[in-house]
C-alpha cells in the first residue's frame, strides 16, 4: 500500500484519564474512563473518538459511492456507535453499529450504496474480520 497521509496523536496521563493530542495541533482533548466502566466520566474516550472517526469515513466513502453512481444524497448522515466489552482472557473488544440514513433515495439503491461503501471505507476494511459491524438503513426512500 502506498501510504497518502499518516495522522499522529499522542495520548499522555493515565491511558484512558488523560489527554489526546494530534501532531498538528487540531485535536486537543481530554479523555476519561465512562461511568459505565467504572469512571469518572466528564470527557470524551477512545469509542467516542472511533465512532466519530468511522461515521466520517465511512459517510466520505458513501457520497463518494454516490458520487460515481450518479445518485443525489444531499440529505445523508450515519450514525456509528461503538461498544466496549469483555471477550474473555482479560481482553477487551469493540462492536460497530453503524446507522445510515438516505432520504431521498430508494431502498434497493440506497443498499447497494451501502455495501459498496462498506468495501471501500478504510475503517470497514481495517475492522473486517476482526470486529462485529452491523450496517442498517434506517431511512430512504
Amino acid at each position: 500500500m502506498k501510504v497518502l497521509y499518516t495522522a499522529e496523536a499522542t495520548a499522555t496521563g493515565d491511558g484512558r484519564n488523560g489527554r489526546v493530542e494530534s501532531s498538528d495541533g487540531l485535536l486537543a482533548a481530554d479523555v476519561a474512563t465512562p461511568v459505565e466502566l467504572g469512571g469518572q466520566g466528564g470527557a470524551t474516550n477512545p469509542e467516542q473518538l472511533f465512532a466519530a472517526g468511522y461515521a466520517a469515513c465511512f459517510h466520505s466513502a458513501l457520497r463518494g459511492v454516490a458520487k460515481r453512481l450518479g445518485v443525489e444524497t444531499p440529505d445523508s448522515r450515519i450514525t456509528a456507535r461503538v461498544g466496549i466489552g469483555a471477550t474473555g482472557g482479560g481482553a477487551f473488544g469493540l462492536t460497530v453499529a453503524l446507522d445510515v440514513a438516505l432520504p431521498g433515495v430508494a431502498k434497493d439503491t440506497a443498499e447497494e450504496l451501502i455495501a459498496k461503501a462498506h468495501e471501500r471505507c478504510p475503517y470497514s476494511n481495517a475492522t473486517r474480520g476482526n470486529v462485529d459491524v452491523v450496517l442498517t438503513l434506517v431511512e430512504s426512500a
